[in-house]
């Protein structure tokens, strides 16, 4: 089957965070391109659609539960595309990531409690650790000759320093794009174990992974890791079901899922909407010829960036992405902040892109878009920059 990924979609005027939302970013951002948001600009899978214009005709949008056929769906996936096999009873169905990440934080920890990020560190880790009034813990990855690389040392002291009960993993990491390999993985695994810090593995992205680089499940790694973590999984960001969210949490401990379940009842968590559902079980059933072809276009869009870049803004460092469909760029020889980069880009480029917290003068571009919008958006960033 072939799939159209250069079709221009226009998604202005549908409630779209991504387009209909941005004006945060500088004087023109409604009228900019926007390449921020983790969100792709490419229709879901066909059985995707069609489940959802099926069950519309229906009518009748009660209170809904998943089932085994979800269930069966999900644990296939897994196996085939990861080779884990999951459980029924490790699993918990939430409306988001974010949200479970929320509950695991307040489950598992008391206010002021310190919680361990790598940075830079994905904006929305930094927020829900705050507004639990938590303590972030920045463990800085270290960037040697355009890949980053983990302070082993500096984990680990810190992890002793503020006695961190909690540390939030994210692979493929987003926004620096590494694939932590299964030595990296498990070197931070044991230092994990021997402090008693719990592990929230976000395996979000872990679909979008580049060759020769492997996704490994944390938890999978070694019997001991099932105790500490937690795993955050979905199909929103494999196949563009942001709007229709739901996520599959597994926890294999007891103890530990029983905690996080009571928290999330506590919160009044009612489970997912039969969209969600019949969206999510077609995407893992039916997705995989759709997912295949789109990552052999993403890896496209990213050669034909990293090709602009390193020609017409060699100024501009390209980091090689192992993973996720972002590029994280290198301009701080512009002599920008963060902020500043940002709002220059929305004014004089008339390109939304956006940084990270503790990467200042770093920008992170969603290239999960048709071709034809990355050919218009790239001239206009070096227009811009030549301006200077």
């Amino acid at each position: 089957m072939q799939f159209n990924f250069d079709e221009i979609i226009d998604r202005k005027h549908t409630k779209s965070v991504k387009h209909d939302f941005p004006t945060k970013f500088g004087k023109m951002g409604y009228n900019a391109i926007p390449l921020w948001i983790a969100d792709m600009d490419f229709r879901t899978p066909p059985s995707v659609q069609k489940v959802i214009i099926e069950r519309a005709k229906h009518g009748i949008f009660g209170y809904s539960g998943t089932d085994d056929d979800y269930f069966n769906a999900v644990s296939s996936w897994m196996v085939n595309r990861h080779g884990w096999k999951v459980d029924q009873d490790w699993l918990l169905i939430t409306q988001g990531v974010l949200s479970a990440i929320s509950a695991v934080i307040v489950a598992l920890t008391k206010q002021n409690d310190a919680i361990l990020l790598q940075y830079p560190s994905y904006n929305m880790f930094n927020m829900l650790i705050e507004k639990n009034k938590r303590k972030v813990v920045r463990n800085e990855l270290v960037l040697e000759y355009g890949k980053y690389k983990i302070d082993f040392e500096d984990f680990e002291r810190q992890i002793v320093r503020n006695e961190v009960k909690l540390f939030i993993l994210c692979n493929p990491h987003n926004p620096v794009g590494r694939v932590w390999t299964k030595e990296e993985l498990l070197q931070m695994g044991d230092i994990c174990l021997k402090h008693d810090v719990i592990v929230i593995s976000d395996e979000i992205h872990q679909d979008f992974v580049f060759a020769p680089h492997k996704h490994y499940v944390f938890t999978d790694l070694k019997p001991e890791y099932e105790k500490i973590t937690i795993t955050c999984t979905a199909p929103t960001k494999t196949f563009n079901l942001s709007g229709v969210a739901i996520s599959n949490i597994f926890i294999i401990d007891d103890d530990l899922r029983d905690k996080i379940s009571d928290e999330l009842m506590r919160r009044g968590y009612l489970g997912a909407g039969i969209f969600e559902i019949l969206a999510g079980q077609a995407a893992y059933e039916s997705g995989g010829e759709w997912l295949d072809a789109l990552m052999q276009y993403l890896s496209k869009n990213i050669e034909y960036s990293k090709s602009f870049f390193q020609e017409k803004l060699p100024e501009i460092d390209f980091i090689e992405p192992e993973g996720t469909y972002l590029l994280w760029l290198d301009c701080r020889k512009l002599g920008f902040w963060a902020k500043e980069l940002e709002a220059f880009l929305a004014d004089e480029a008339k390109v939304i892109l956006n940084g990270a917290p503790g990467a200042e003068g770093f920008i992170r571009i969603n290239v999960a878009c048709p071709r034809a919008i990355l050919e218009k958006a790239f001239p206009q960033i070096e227009r811009a920059i030549r301006r200077l």
